[in-house]
């Protein structure tokens, strides 16, 4: 009986898909693990696949509510429970297509999140009682293959038939398509989520089609059919047909559900499984713009229209219609949930109002505020009883009020808003977090209350969870309040943000009175400190005079405040009295307020000379380990790394800057640091301020702190200055691993291929040829420069020709005439003993030099000269030896080898016939051309890399510093 039963519910779900527009292959064979669900269980997951995919059903009480909606690559499942359901048969086995499965706690719910492969496909809906998914492997996903919508011949033929008094009206797609199915006003609409022809010949003559008129757009049909008041409408789909009747017996809409999103904006949600798309009409009749959601099938409408002051949702036979009198509503389809919403948030009743109404409150319990997030004093005060007593009942009332709304959704929260109050006002900030977190898990709905999140935004930056608090001040609830303007102007003081800072306490400057005199003070200090920081010098000066008239503040708050009054006097050119009121404050026992006031002492003593630079640094030393972790340890870390660097420290700058660690980096101000590490590492590497370390110093530095390179074109020019440099020193290896390391892990085409053409030229100059080859022929790319083109032609020729293989670095070369290509096809004649050749070669690269008699001969130029000379005699071209010598001779006086000159212009035969063979093997071996191109090399490299300029000098290192 139970397999019979199993068998009837894989076909219903068969059939159920195949309404829906998948292509199903063969009936779904559910896993062993998924084919006997605990009947009753809330959320029950079944799993089924065939050869096309793999289905997801969720059903049960809870699992039959779930709502599916696609990120990206990402499928999430939001499943209306906090107890995580069991997925260990998806993570263990996962289907195909899906690379991840995991879950994730959120406000009141579970959400099933399943990762899938590129180019992965799934499909969502609803049926017999449950949520279903349809997962693809890549390439499988039905949309690959998914069939043209509008039958052959390029319209929809459209059928109508009369009887009694309803008229059916057939559109027959060729393959299923979303809908929406709506009455406005006096007429019926049709919207379908594709576009096309409607082919209406014999529906014209049927009833209440005769009047239909239809349009298309650019990915929708819409009709509009007129019909008599009160006349009903219903749809349902027959595969890919969709069948409308007018007229007779309404059948009541359902599977839309309707709810509230208060998380950001508030926001109407609908959940309606299978919604395709919103698209957007102007009635041709009134002129007023509205919005249908399509929905592919099976039938789902809503049986009653809802109105708000923003929108109405009309009652609808298939799909969602949505009228509004705003220009700004946005409706939008994701998956099975459609989103309505504007950009400051709907204007919706408060949550509240659906609540009972709360007992009579006790005398002394805390009172709500005017504004949602002010704290007020009353809260504090304690009457006669003792902070115990008067904790223990207002922890009672709310602990009975929560029990009961476990039970009741419409139970009051007054009781649990009073312990609340009286949390935030003695500063139990932690507290009171816990009693509001566990009110809006109870009942979510209270998110959007706007006491509970001014109540908790306040709580959470009372402790310094500001992004946290954050959140809360942003929600709608609490657009326009000058109470929460107060908090966000206080958060953005404390991120540094000085001009957001002071735009908002001035929106909230109105109601800055009604906080107790603590928070006032606060608030105060903050506005003077965003004041001194955006250069309002006057208006600081009377922010801290309104501090300074509180009543009742706190020492810390004071100190706090003469803290920000010393910075004043800084600017205002007050250095005595800044330093006095410094050194006042550093005494005070609390470090985190002593450490600031300390760093302000140093800062100054320093600007005066009482302190020396190496002093100094060692106060800071202390300091950076006196209070860690926010704002306070920032400064003092920049400071110390500015003072390494004016002093030439740099491992110990770059040390000390880097040392600060993520959790710093991400403080308010954070990124100032991060661009102090990194302007640091430019000026060395990039600026010059290197240069006068020794190059293994150098190497040492930028092996340390390599991480810090930027990424394009600065982070090459680094690498390859410092490469220079150390080329300079014939420290090639160390040279070639620098170049490697840039051109493996972190360039890629053109950028690639420079770098390693630079890689080419070090190995060759360092007799590794093979390596050379390596490094051009792994960096191949197409559309690179003509010049770089050439160069690389002509290292890869010369390494060919270290290897001896000269034939095939002449083909690399072909007819490649730049100088570069030139001098390697002569050092390829002349290995190859091709005398004339070669030296023809030499005599061509050195032009009309002849002509220039009174300037001497560089050293590279006699060695071409010299090889011309010998390979002309080799040669035996008599003719071409009698012209190099006659422009040539002149030279050999004032030339660093006269001798070698003289013997290689005179020949073999000699003037006085005593040339030797043994004498132009010698003369050979010392016309090193492989010598001069390396000198050549490293010019043309060093002109390249700035390396001509002259050297930034050195500053003195500390001892030990590398």
């Amino acid at each position: 009986m139970s397999g019979a039963t199993a068998s009837k519910r894989v076909l219903k779900t068969t059939v159920a898909a195949a309404a829906a527009g998948v292509v199903v292959f063969a009936p779904l064979a559910p896993h062993a693990e998924g084919a006997g669900p605990r009947s009753g269980d809330p959320v029950e997951i079944r799993v089924g696949a065939n050869a096309g995919f793999t289905k997801v059903e969720f059903a049960g009480a809870v699992g039959s509510r779930a709502r599916v909606r696609q990120d990206g690559r990402a499928v999430v499942i939001r499943i209306g429970t906090t107890a995580a359901p069991d997925v260990s048969r998806l993570r263990v086995d996962p289907p195909k297509g899906v690379e991840k499965v995991e879950t994730r706690s959120v406000q009141g719910a579970t959400e099933l999140v399943l990762t899938l492969a590129e180019g992965a496909g799934v499909r969502s809906g609803a049926a017999d009682g449950a949520v279903w998914i349809n997962l693809y492997a890549p390439g499988a996903a039905p949309e690959g293959t998914k069939p043209s919508v509008v039958p052959a011949g390029g319209a929809v033929p459209v059928t109508a038939e009369v009887k009694d008094e309803t008229t059916r009206l057939t559109f027959a797609w060729a393959a299923p398509v979303g809908a929406a199915v709506f009455r406005r006003g006096d007429a019926v609409w049709v919207v379908f989520d594709a576009a096309a022809r409607m082919n209406m010949p014999a529906a014209a003559k049927a009833g209440d089609a005769a009047k239909a008129r239809w349009a298309a757009g650019p990915d929708f049909t819409a009709i509009r059919i007129p019909v008599a008041e009160g006349q009903g409408v219903s749809a349902r789909a027959d595969g890919a047909a969709w069948t409308i009747t007018l007229g007779g017996p309404t059948t009541a809409a359902s599977g839309i559900d309707i709810g509230r999103d208060d998380s950001v904006q508030t926001a109407l949600t609908a959940r309606m499984a299978g919604a395709t798309r919103t698209v957007w009409l102007t009635d041709p009749m009134v002129g007023d713009r509205f919005a249908a959601v399509t929905a592919l099938a099976p039938g789902k409408g809503l049986r009653t229209g809802r109105r708000t002051v923003d929108l109405a949702l009309l009652p609808t036979a298939h799909g969602l219609a949505v009228e509004t009198p705003t220009d700004d509503l946005t409706v939008k389809a994701e998956g099975d949930i459609v989103t309505l919403s504007r950009p400051r948030g709907l204007r919706l009743s408060p949550p509240t109002v659906g609540l009972e109404a709360a007992a009579a409150a006790e005398a002394h319990a805390p009172r709500a505020a005017v504004r949602p997030a002010l704290i007020i004093a009353d809260w504090a005060d304690l009457g006669s009883d003792s902070f115990n007593d008067r904790h223990r009942a207002l922890q009672v009332a709310a602990e009975l009020e929560s029990g009961r709304a476990a039970e009741d959704p419409r139970a009051p929260i007054e009781g649990r808003l009073a312990y609340a109050r009286f949390l935030v006002g003695q500063g139990l900030g932690y507290e009171a977090i816990g009693v509001l977190n566990a009110l809006v898990k109870q009942t979510p709905a209270m998110q959007g209350v706007a006491e509970v999140r001014g109540l908790r935004g306040a709580a959470r930056a009372a402790i310094g969870r500001y992004a946290e608090a954050e959140a809360d001040f942003s929600s709608g609830a609490l657009a326009g309040d000058p109470s929460t303007r107060v908090w966000q102007g206080y958060i953005a003081a404390q991120r540094s943000d000085w001009t957001t800072a002071r735009q908002a306490f001035a929106a909230g400057a109105g109601v800055v009175d009604n906080f107790t005199p603590e928070w006032r003070a606060r608030f105060g200090t903050a506005h003077a400190l965003a004041a001194v920081e955006t250069g309002d010098l006057d208006a600081a000066r009377e922010l801290l005079a309104y501090v300074f008239s509180q009543p009742g503040v706190s020492a810390p708050d004071q100190l706090t405040a003469r803290l920000v009054q010393a910075r004043l006097f800084e600017l205002e050119q007050k250095p005595a009295q800044a330093l006095a009121l410094y050194k006042a404050v550093a005494r005070a026992p609390l470090d985190g307020i002593s450490t600031p006031a300390r760093l302000g002492v140093v800062r100054l003593e320093m600007a005066r000379g009482t302190l020396k630079p190496d002093q100094a640094a060692a106060q800071l030393e202390a300091l950076k380990w006196r209070w860690r972790g926010d704002g306070t340890e920032l400064a003092v870390i920049r400071s110390l790394g500015e003072l390494y660097l004016s002093q030439g420290r740099y491992r110990e700058a770059l040390t000390t800057l880097k040392a600060a660690g993520r959790k710093i980096v991400v403080l308010p101000g954070g990124d100032k640091l991060q661009s102090d590490l990194d302007n640091a590492f430019r000026a060395l590497f990039l600026d010059g301020a290197a240069d006068g370390l020794q190059p293994v110093q150098a190497l040492a530095l930028f092996f340390d702190f390599r991480e810090l390179t930027p990424v394009g074109a600065d982070g090459d020019e680094m690498v390859r200055r410092l490469a220079r440099r150390l080329i300079d020193v014939d420290l090639l290896d160390q040279a070639a691993e620098l170049l490697k390391y840039q051109a493996d892990n972190r360039l890629d085409g053109g950028a690639k291929a420079q770098v390693s053409t630079n890689l080419a030229m070090v190995y060759l100059m360092n007799r590794q040829p093979e390596e050379a080859l390596q490094a051009l022929w792994s960096s191949r790319t197409t559309l690179l420069p003509t010049a770089m083109n050439s160069e690389r032609r002509a290292l890869e020729a010369r390494a060919l020709m270290e290897l001896g293989r000269y034939d095939h670095a002449l083909e690399v070369l072909a007819k490649d005439a730049s100088p570069a290509a030139r001098d390697v096809r002569a050092e390829i004649f002349w290995k190859q003993q091709q005398w004339g050749p070669a030296a023809a070669i030499y005599e061509q690269q050195l032009g009309n030099r002849y002509r220039d008699a009174l300037i001497p001969l560089t050293a590279d130029e006699e060695n071409r000269l010299i090889r011309a000379g010998v390979g002309y005699s080799l040669a035996r071209d008599a003719g071409a030896l009698n012209r190099l010598s006659a422009n040539y001779s002149g030279f050999a006086d004032k030339a660093r080898s006269p001798g070698g000159i003289r013997i290689a212009l005179a020949g073999l035969d000699g003037a006085d016939g005593s040339g030797r063979p043994q004498d132009f093997a010698t003369l050979s071996a010392g016309a090193d051309t492989y010598a001069g191109w390396i000198a050549a090399t490293k010019a043309e490299f060093r002109q390249k890399t700035g390396g001509d300029r002259p050297a930034t000098p050195a500053r003195p290192q500390a001892a030990g510093a590398a």
